[in-house]
């Protein structure tokens, strides 16, 4: 009796690897759809719609693009965490969603351990950008200042815990400086203020900024990610600037519920990366000041584990995280 069990449950076995391989085979047999965890018109929103036109194509099915604003992309990624496991419901993962892990506790899933890695698809750039009134024309300026003059300096930011927030306070902690955070309710109003000179200085995506940047109203010092933005090719890294390991870019990718089967992950990875090879995609990317990113499951997981370590040091500089 024993016997025929396990060859019961051998069998069984056996027939869920046949199958697994067939039904990525035949993957996708119907609409998928995408959920993004912003309103439309977000950087995320456009990342995905672009997307998902192309990958239309190239999967012969219609990738549906759903939004489920709320909680910097939680709630969506809560909804996406507890679909089922079948490639049909797909997120846009992005840095927001490991700065929520790091700052807030019982989300009700973990990014990290729910959802498989398929691929990286775009970056939005961010630079550090200073008033003009602030005498300085690079980096190490910059620090000298802060440091001659301790909690004089302030930074915008587009809200507590939010990026660009995170972004100045591992500036300080990388830097061994400290400059005052002030928290905004959106992009618009803190660059308004940044303008007006009634704060120094902000991490902003760079296509917020740099139109203020060419007109001379704005002074851009340094790019916040691992290489120079196409958007502004002359700007140095922060690396490049004299502050190591800043990576602060904006990034957003393509995951899955834990547990897809892997034949599907990697027919959506090769998918992603066709996308994004497109002319359609690259000409539509670059008009909204995207950098593509690419690459499969391995390197977006490198990608998780590097920035969650970069934002638990900034959220317990900023007094966030214990």
């Amino acid at each position: 009796m024993i016997m025929l069990s396990r060859l019961a449950a051998l069998t069984i076995a056996a027939l869920c690897l046949a199958v697994a391989p067939a039904a990525a085979q035949d993957y996708p047999t119907r609409p998928v759809r995408v959920l993004v965890g912003f309103t439309p018109g977000a950087a995320a929103d456009i990342t995905a719609r672009v997307l998902a036109t192309r990958m239309s194509q190239i999967l012969g099915q219609q990738v549906v693009v759903e939004n489920k604003p709320g909680a910097g992309s939680s709630l969506a990624a809560d909804y996406a965490s507890h679909a089922a496991k079948d490639g049909y419901t797909l997120l846009i993962g992005t840095s927001a969603n490991l700065t929520n892990a790091v700052i807030t506790q019982n989300l009700g899933f973990d990014f990290v351990k729910d959802f498989s890695p398929i691929a990286l698809i775009t970056t939005a750039p961010v630079i550090l950008v200073v008033h003009p009134s602030l005498e300085v024309n690079n980096v190490q300026e910059l620090i000298a200042l802060a440091r001659k003059k301790p909690g004089e300096l302030n930074y915008a930011s587009t809200g507590v815990g939010a990026a660009p927030h995170l972004a100045g306070e591992l500036f300080n902690a990388r830097a061994g400086i400290k400059t005052v955070h002030v928290p905004y309710q959106g992009s618009p109003q803190a660059v308004t203020d940044l303008l007006a000179g009634r704060v120094s200085m902000m991490f902003s995506p760079a296509s917020a900024v740099i139109p203020h940047v060419k007109a001379g109203k704005l002074k851009a010092l340094a790019s916040a990610a691992s290489k120079r933005p196409s958007i502004a090719p002359d700007l140095p890294t922060m690396a490049e600037a004299g502050v190591p390991d800043f990576d602060t870019s904006i990034w957003f990718g393509l995951v899955a519920p834990v547990g897809t089967p892997q034949p599907i992950i990697e027919k959506l990875a090769a998918a992603v990366n066709a996308a994004l090879k497109s002319d359609e995609a690259k000409a539509s990317y670059a008009a909204q000041g995207f950098d593509l990113l690419g690459g499969g499951p391995q390197e977006m997981a490198r990608t998780i584990t590097n920035d969650t370590a970069r934002w638990t040091i900034a959220a317990q500089a900023a007094g966030l995280k214990k």
